[in-house]
């Protein structure tokens, strides 16, 4: 059985203390991973369904934050719970290189979302009802860029170009790059291309600790006889402290362990 923490920081707070104890501690524990999600901005009213966000929550920036844990963890995958399409691909290639080097190889478990709210698109300047094609345009220039040589790369697409163009370091293996999201497209989005999961844990099949990253790619392409379900695991406040072995002077942390998986 193999289980992955997502550690969202508009409940667990951004304390780095509290950031840096609770990885190690999965990482001790023997997690497989841990994610962090994302929201690029928010506003007044912003809403999913009938779920309204709060204009203040902290959401802070999920690839610094798995940088920050990567200098204190040793063998738990880094991933994100989604990283949306609202940063440019040429500088993401580069940030997401640095971080798999830094963590010894460890980012493996990107995963690529579209977003679900409108303003946060327009704050960006980006397109809304694009921002499909503008993600999956966005994987094909990481992948091009990751793949290419001194030479140099080139890309024209509908919304990225550019002409010989190097990023170094490279990450120590292509990274795998997932699609995540419960509708319809993100199940079709080029599911020949790119691995597809959904909200739903998905069966990754046994994986051995000393390798697990090459296992990891192999299990994503379905589920197999004999596998096990990962399920990314959220906290709330008390339970993130809970984790960590933590505690509030004069309080004792409720027991309960909510799902924050979703971002």
């Amino acid at each position: 059985m193999r289980f992955g923490l997502s550690y969202n920081t508009a409940v667990a707070g951004t304390d780095p203390a509290n950031l840096n104890a609770i990885a190690r501690h999965a990482d001790d524990l023997g997690f497989e991973s841990f994610y962090v999600p994302e929201h690029v901005t928010l506003h007044p009213g912003a809403r999913v369904g009938e779920v309204e966000f709060a204009p203040d929550l902290p959401i802070a920036d999920p690839l610094e934050c798995l940088a920050f844990v990567a200098a204190s963890t040793t063998t738990i995958l880094l991933g994100t719970g989604v990283l949306l399409p609202f940063h440019h691909p040429v500088g993401l290639a580069k940030r997401l290189a640095t971080i798999d080097v830094l963590s010894s190889g460890r980012v493996r478990l990107l995963t690529i979302g579209v977003s679900s709210l409108p303003g946060e698109a327009a704050a960006v300047g980006v397109d809304y009802a694009t921002r499909g094609r503008r993600a999956g345009e966005a994987i094909d220039v990481l992948r091009a860029l990751w793949a290419g040589e001194a030479t140099g790369t080139s890309f024209d697409g509908e919304f990225y170009s550019f002409q010989n163009v190097t990023s170094y370091p490279k990450p120590l293996q292509m990274l795998p790059i997932h699609v995540g999201g419960s509708s319809a497209a993100a199940a079709h989005r080029r599911p020949a291309r790119r691995r597809v999961l959904p909200r739903r844990p998905v069966d990754l099949g046994r994986t051995a600790r000393s390798d697990r990253t090459d296992a990891h790619d192999r299990s994503c392409r379905g589920s197999r006889p004999g596998g096990s379900r990962v399920h990314p695991l959220g906290f709330d406040r008390h339970g993130a402290q809970r984790c960590a072995g933590l505690r509030r002077p004069g309080r004792r942390p409720p027991r309960r362990r909510h799902d924050l998986a979703r971002s």
